[in-house]
């Protein structure tokens, strides 16, 4: 059975765009054109992946994903955003999306984002998007009280080195560029370059000491999180 997008955006050139591009990806895509008809069409179509807008009317893609999780539904969700400022998408991530693009994108890019938290979402029993900590091993994350443990001994780390560390775990086994973790911890809008992120990842791996094999590097790329990822306690 193929699996189900729904995809809700208000604008059809762009709905048209990619409905086409993920029927011939081998996905089944379902369109809503706001808020309120995405909720109403996760019901209806039981979609595998949503992907929402997060500027739409009646019902914008943020709150259509507040009320979502409030149900209990925990569909993967991305969202499609044009905020600049990467405090709002970490919020987005907290309140319960999986992935977020920014606006224009690389549709294909979407059709691999797609795919991603597919593979993701089947692998977890439990979805850790919204989790209040997240674990692999003896590495745990308390994205709470925003503080790094390893065996249950705090790790002193820089508060963007700690984000950097949440969304390499949110995407556990991707290839993340640095210009991607530049995008998604920095924001475009920060004046930082891409050995900002190198800083950082040696920072964690410093952190995380005899498991710094967690953070694997791509040569030529950017860098992987390895480990198995779960809700903390």
């Amino acid at each position: 059975m193929r699996p189900r997008v729904l995809l809700a955006d208000d604008e059809p050139a762009i709905t048209t765009e990619l409905s086409q591009l993920l029927e011939r990806a081998g996905f089944r895509v379902s369109i809503a054109g706001d808020g309120e008809e995405a909720l109403r069409q996760a019901e209806s179509f039981s979609p595998d992946v949503i992907v929402l807008d997060v500027l739409m009317p009646r019902l914008d893609g943020r709150e259509a994903l507040r009320r979502l999780r409030r149900s209990g539904n925990w569909t993967p969700v991305i969202l499609l955003t044009r905020v600049g400022a990467a405090g709002e998408r970490a919020m987005a991530l907290e309140e319960g999306a999986d992935d977020y693009l920014n606006k224009p994108f690389e549709p294909f890019e979407l059709v691999a984002r797609v795919r991603a938290v597919l593979r993701r979402s089947r692998l977890q029993a439990q979805p850790i998007a919204g989790a209040d900590s997240l674990r692999c091993g003896p590495v745990r994350l308390d994205r709470r009280s925003r503080r790094l443990l390893i065996a249950g001994r705090e790790k002193p780390v820089t508060a963007r080195a700690l984000a950097l560390l949440e969304y390499m775990m949110l995407h556990s086994d991707e290839m993340l560029s640095r210009d991607r973790l530049l995008d998604a911890v920095w924001g475009w809008d920060y004046p930082a370059g891409t050995r900002a992120v190198d800083a950082r990842v040696a920072e964690l791996r410093r952190a995380l000491g005899d498991r710094a094999d967690l953070i694997e590097t791509v040569v030529g790329e950017g860098y992987r999180f390895v480990g198995r990822v779960e809700r903390g306690e």
